[in-house]
């Protein structure tokens, strides 16, 4: 099979079967992570919503007052706020991370966008309002109060820069920002992964070691998004064709056989 190129040569087509198995392989890996990553994902969100959700219950059914509940007895509405827009953040947003997912549901995807940077936003001052409202528990100390305000700080920020970045209609940076705030704000889900070792191996944690376990659970989750970035970012760039982009700005295995064919020297049209 021959197909004539732009600059009125004939080249070779790709093969058939070719494009059929170069379809299908490119087809695999999204549909697949359209129900691995947001499972994952909402997985990790499990724990702090189970947590959250027997707070709110604690709260509004009148529980026994502790030294460990009493700031938020003498003021429920920061903590309250902030699990209410955690929770719906941390599940709705996972769906966003289904490429196949977000291009068949384009309207949804961009109504879920604008929800959740309002959440997510929310979620991050009122987590700097916590840090700066209530009293330390046992346990936490000077350092731990200014990693939460670095990281809660950080989370704001990139909300901010994503909503500027899809208003001048970048919506490669709009996604990276958006990465880096969920990522910051799935912290606690983390945290427990961090925690748990040290608790089965050493027991409680001191003030230093708590510190460094809290914010072992950010940084580990700001590593994973910048790699994802990074990775999407490299892999666009090798595949970029002037005028073609195939989904996710990935080149499509078909239009890369036919780049690299019309590459080669040909036989002038008859």
């Amino acid at each position: 099979m021959v197909a004539r190129s732009p600059n009125g040569f004939l080249r070779p087509a790709a093969p058939p079967l070719f494009r059929q198995v170069t379809m299908m392989s490119a087809k695999t890996p999204s549909a697949r992570s359209d129900w691995l990553i947001p499972a994952m994902l909402i997985l990790l969100s499990l724990v702090p919503t189970f947590f959250g959700t027997l707070r709110l219950a604690e709260l509004a059914g009148g529980a026994e007052v502790t030294p460990a509940n009493a700031r938020f007895f003498a003021n429920p509405f920061p903590v309250a706020l902030h699990i209410l827009v955690v929770i719906p953040y941390g599940i709705v947003g996972a769906f966003q991370f289904a490429p196949g997912f977000r291009r068949r549901n384009r309207r949804w995807h961009r109504a879920a966008g604008r929800v959740l940077a309002v959440l997510g936003l929310a979620a991050a001052l009122t987590g700097l309002w916590m840090t700066l409202a209530y009293p330390w528990p046992e346990g936490d100390g000077e350092v731990l109060y200014v990693i939460r305000l670095v990281f809660g700080s950080a989370m704001a920020v990139s909300i901010v820069l994503a909503i500027r970045a899809i208003r001048r209609r970048d919506f490669v940076a709009h996604g990276a920002w958006m990465m880096r705030g969920y990522a910051i704000g799935l912290g606690a889900g983390t945290q427990v992964l961090t925690h748990l070792p040290w608790f089965i191996l050493v027991g409680k944690p001191g003030e230093s070691s708590r510190a460094f376990l809290m914010g072992a659970g950010w940084v580990i989750n700001l590593l994973i998004a910048e790699w994802i970035i990074r990775r999407r970012s490299r892999r666009g760039v090798r595949a970029a064709v002037p005028g073609v982009r195939a989904p996710d700005g990935v080149l499509s295995p078909t239009l890369e056989w036919d780049r690299r064919r019309e590459a080669q020297p040909s036989e002038p049209a008859p």
